[in-house]
């Protein structure tokens, strides 16, 4: 675009980069839910992998009728049943810290990350529209309408700014009405 006299401001660039890095690929799903070459949204990886840590995997239950081997606890919840099971004169829990997930993060393609969105409204709206349409229908898929580009597409106040929830029933006023209101209570 520069070399034929075409001005872009960089934070454009910086919105399509960012959206051709959003994916990782995992390279091992550890304890996690994920799987092994897996293309899941960054955001969710590090969210997971935020979740798991500091826990631990059941090795064997021991004594134990309420925790079973493979299962994923917090360490209350080890400390408790092993306390209890310590105190009853039962074989303790055995465990291991629980392993996050590996990634390594995935280079897409425009037109790949912008089809690969969580979002089928926003997918559709690039290319493949009947692609993308039939395939959300067969799936039973829901938009939840997170984004802005779904918003606008469906007519809605977008999820930004005065289009926030939390600013739709605010009341504006001056500072001396609001004075001469908290006054007359």
């Amino acid at each position: 675009y520069r070399l034929q006299g075409v001005k872009i401001n960089d934070k454009h660039f910086e919105i399509i980069v960012r959206q051709m890095m959003r994916k990782v690929e995992i390279t091992n799903p550890g304890d996690t839910e994920f799987l092994d070459e897996e293309l899941v949204d960054r955001w969710k990886f590090t969210d997971v992998n935020d979740n798991i840590y500091g826990k631990f995997v059941v090795l064997t239950a021991g004594g134990s009728q309420k925790y079973a081997a493979g299962q994923i606890i917090n360490a209350r919840e080890l400390r408790s049943e092993n306390d209890s099971l310590g105190r009853q004169g039962m074989e303790l829990m055995s465990v291991r810290p629980a392993r996050p997930a590996t990634a390594r993060l995935v280079l897409q393609g425009i037109t790949r990350a912008a089809l690969k969105t969580d979002s089928f409204i926003s997918a559709a709206s690039f290319q493949e529209t009947t692609k993308v349409l039939s395939e959300a229908a067969i799936r039973g898929r829901v938009d939840h309408l997170e984004g802005l580009k779904e918003n606008v597409i469906c007519g809605h106040l977008i999820p930004a700014g005065t289009g926030l929830k939390a600013y739709q029933d605010i009341i504006v006023g001056r500072k001396d009405e609001l004075a001469q209101e908290l006054n007359e209570l």
